[in-house]
């Protein structure tokens, strides 16, 4: 047997499974990657709603990072949830003493519902010293215009918002589409050209937790030695299934499926 490869979470924990520290894990293991985990904030939260952030002190968060790093040195970095200026100026000490080959970061500002997870002056910080670590940074649209300072409105303006969020120090930039309407096209930009991916648009309201998987979809095919838009294509085919086979739990926006293949196969035989 080969090597397992290894991928670290940096991110908040989802109580109800479907997004945070817990899609990450599930969609590492779905991957054949191995998880593991460093918990910034956990947030009470479910399908419908978020009811509380609790976050984690930073001298925590560094004391996790360190103790993953001199043990079991990940491949791939997936960086979710950093809900304070204190936990990103944490984290990206950690990483810069640690320079883990592979980082995406999912700049994550809202939940599903619509509720901040992340602090309004945290979005400075978030430019100035997180992007810049990143391999990937992969922001949904009102995300990227958050980080941009522009309006998206079309393909046009991803591909702008692309350039401007690339100058600010990462290595690649993925924009989502999922919150345009129709087909849904993702734009990556490496800094020397763009890739569009296209997917239907999936009827479903069960979608919580997409942009933590895709994002560690992406981490993990890093991890297993993909190229930076194979990563991509993969993670994308990985998300579109985890979505057709939704689980229609909760009352509100239901958890992705991230074991999808693995249950298919198990009642094939």
């Amino acid at each position: 047997m080969g090597m397992t490869q290894k991928a670290l979470t940096i991110a908040g924990s989802d109580c109800s499974g479907g997004a945070g520290i817990q899609a990450d894990l599930k969609t590492f293991s779905a991957h054949g990657v191995y998880g593991m985990s460093v918990i910034t904030a956990i947030v009470a939260e479910n399908t419908y709603r978020v009811s509380g952030i609790m976050d984690v002190n930073p001298d925590m968060i560094d004391k996790q990072i360190k103790d993953v790093f001199e043990d079991i040195c990940p491949d791939a970095v997936k960086i979710g949830m950093l809900n304070t200026i204190e936990t990103m100026i944490s984290v990206a000490e950690s990483l810069k003493i640690w320079q883990p080959q592979n980082v995406v970061i999912d700049p994550v500002m809202y939940a599903k519902n619509g509720s901040p997870l992340m602090a309004l002056d945290a979005i400075e910080t978030l430019i100035k010293v997180i992007v810049p670590l990143a391999t990937f940074v992969t922001p949904n649209i009102p995300e990227a215009e958050e980080i941009s300072g522009m309006t998206i409105s079309n393909i046009g303006d991803m591909k702008v918002a692309a350039i401007k969020i690339h100058e600010m120090g990462c290595q690649s930039v993925l924009i989502k589409g999922g919150h345009a309407r129709g087909d849904a096209t993702d734009i990556l930009y490496d800094g020397h050209k763009f890739y569009h991916f296209t997917t239907s648009r999936i009827q479903t309201k069960n979608t919580h937790g997409t942009d933590c998987t895709l994002s560690s979809a992406i981490a993990s095919n890093l991890a297993l030695g993909y190229a930076m838009a194979d990563a991509v294509k993969l993670a994308k085919d990985y998300v579109t299934q985890a979505i057709v086979h939704a689980l229609p739990f909760g009352q509100g926006n239901g958890p992705t499926h991230h074991f999808h293949n693995l249950v298919q196969k198990n009642r094939r035989q």
